[in-house]
């Protein structure tokens, strides 16, 4: 035995079962999820939070029990038995109905949520409440949470589950059509998507490959394993702060009808940006599956990816914890607006490129007034960023909103429904609509009600936890009814103009309260 051979063997390991197969791990202090993930190659639970015990992308069970991996130091398994969405032996079913009913966008936290959810026991399945509260440990960007709900009333059989059985009968590739036009990039719609199979970039590394993390001076530090990286770039673990919201720009001066000022609003996707490289390769991007509603258009972490493997020789996997997200990652331009009630006005908003010509495309009657604001990169890419706060903003009676593309939406918001109706051309696929227009839904009632981030001076970002994002958890979330009217006219993204619609009557249901988000402020 030689000597380098004898040191390995002396080494402290954790055993354990996954998935029914005996594993073991070195004893390094390492969670339970870099262990999944990075040591043994099991991939189904996801990093979101990194690690917050927040956003329940990596719940696993333990002893049949859900937890969560991340915040689980792998010691505390030793000899117990470690269950993940790939052992899960109904998780079959659990995709067919969250594919069926819309229940799965990206696919990035629903292996998570059915873990949690498949503990229930099925008389619990089929109680709404009893499933809202078992997803208060999760969070979901993407589906608006009633597709979820659905589909766990649905997974045992239940006569009234929703789109029970319409798997069978879809096509699928038109699903995938529509979800692409939703989403903004190239989209998969099937089964294997929900057990969160869609290609993430981080999944598909290599296990030797190098994990590269922003040091706390901005420069990218390479290890050869997550917790590597992130010990020698000096992470520290974000929090949420107790300092109050600010609204950063000022109100022009004028006698207006109407006013507004928005805040600074994370656009909170699931999937930290994460992308890895060969050397001398393309890097494969942070964009796999799921748009991230426009923040990830010009993420770094592919040139990043690309560099390092080049100078390190080896394959590189780089990728953004969840405070580089909140750091680096663009927001929407907030804005300070006055309206007249002739539909002419003023909009003071954050310099970004192509917003000022996005919102008078939508309000020709607005001026605007690009003015420097300290504080995160903003993006006119986020979903509908300028033309729909124009939209707002002018009101219409009706409150019919057309968007950029010609789709036009209205919408309705009581104490606990939201109807809306849309047309957006031909819907090839009526669930995949239905669930990007829900949450697109869900989207607009916490961007007007309840999600903002609070600005240092100095312009970093001071809420750096999943839950101080203001995003609506399931219990808070009311029911949403979507109308599709008729159309033949080519199929168009439909869900910025819900979210545009239902943003508006949420507004108009709090009174037109200046300052968004209504509920915070």
């Amino acid at each position: 035995m030689t000597s380098e051979e004898a040191v390995a063997e002396a080494r402290p390991v954790v055993r354990f079962t996954v998935d029914g197969a005996p594993v073991e791990v070195e004893a390094d202090g390492c969670s339970l999820l870099e262990a999944l993930r990075d040591r043994l190659g099991v991939r189904g639970p996801k990093d979101g939070c990194s690690p917050q015990g927040q956003c329940g992308c990596c719940t696993v069970w333990v002893d049949g029990q859900p937890r969560v991996a991340c915040v689980t130091p792998v010691a505390r398994v030793a000899g117990r038995t470690v269950t993940t969405i790939d052992g899960l032996p109904e998780a079959d079913a659990w995709a067919e109905q969250l594919c069926a009913g819309g229940g799965s966008q990206c696919g990035f936290c629903t292996p998570g949520i059915v873990m949690r959810l498949a503990a229930l026991e099925p008389a619990q399945r089929q109680d709404g409440g009893a499933v809202r509260q078992a997803l208060l440990a999760h969070l979901c960007r993407c589906t608006g949470w009633a597709p979820i709900i659905d589909a766990a009333a649905a997974v045992d059989g239940a006569p009234d589950g929703a789109a029970a059985g319409q798997g069978s009968s879809r096509d699928l590739l038109a699903a995938a059509r529509r979800a692409e036009l939703e989403g903004g990039s190239p989209q998969q719609v099937s089964p294997a998507v929900a057990l969160g199979r869609g290609g993430f970039a981080a999944d598909r590394a290599p296990l030797d490959a190098l994990v590269a993390v922003r040091g706390t001076d901005g420069r990218w530090v390479v290890g050869e394993t997550l917790q590597e990286a992130r010990r020698a770039a000096g992470k520290v673990q974000g929090r949420r702060t107790t300092e109050p919201l600010g609204w950063p720009i000022e109100l022009p001066a004028g006698r207006w009808v109407r006013t507004l000022q928005t805040t600074w609003v994370e656009p909170a996707y699931l999937e930290p940006d994460a992308a890895w490289c060969v050397p001398g390769g393309q890097p494969v991007l942070a964009l796999t599956n799921g748009g991230a509603f426009g923040g990830k258009a010009a993420s770094e972490v592919g040139e990043a990816a690309r560099r390092l493997a080049a100078e390190h020789g080896r394959t590189v996997l780089a990728q953004y914890s969840r405070e580089d997200v909140v750091r680096l990652g663009p927001k929407r331009p907030p804005l300070a607006a006055g309206v007249r009630a002739d539909g002419t006005g003023v909009v003071r908003v954050a310099r970004t490129p192509g917003v000022a010509a996005a919102i008078v495309a939508a309000a020709p009657g607005l001026e605007v007034e690009e003015v420097d604001v300290v504080g995160p990169p903003t993006s006119a890419s986020l979903r509908a960023a300028g033309w729909a706060e124009a939209a707002v903003l002018l009101a219409p009676d009706d409150g019919w909103i057309t968007a950029p593309n010609g789709a036009r939406a209205t919408a309705m918001v009581a104490a606990d429904t939201v109807r809306v109706t849309v047309h957006c051309g031909q819907p090839l696929d009526a669930v995949v609509l239905r669930s990007y227009c829900v949450g697109a839904a869900h989207m607009a009632l916490g961007w007007v009600r309840s999600e903002a981030i609070t600005v240092g001076a100095d312009g970093v970002p001071l809420d750096l936890t999943m839950r101080s994002f203001g995003v609506l958890r399931a219990v808070d979330t009311p029911a949403v009814e979507v109308e599709f009217v008729a159309d033949d006219g080519p199929p168009v993204n439909g869900s910025d103009a819900v979210f545009a619609a239902v943003a508006l009557a949420a507004w108009r249901a709090e009174g037109f309260a200046p300052r968004w988000p209504t509920m915070r402020a």
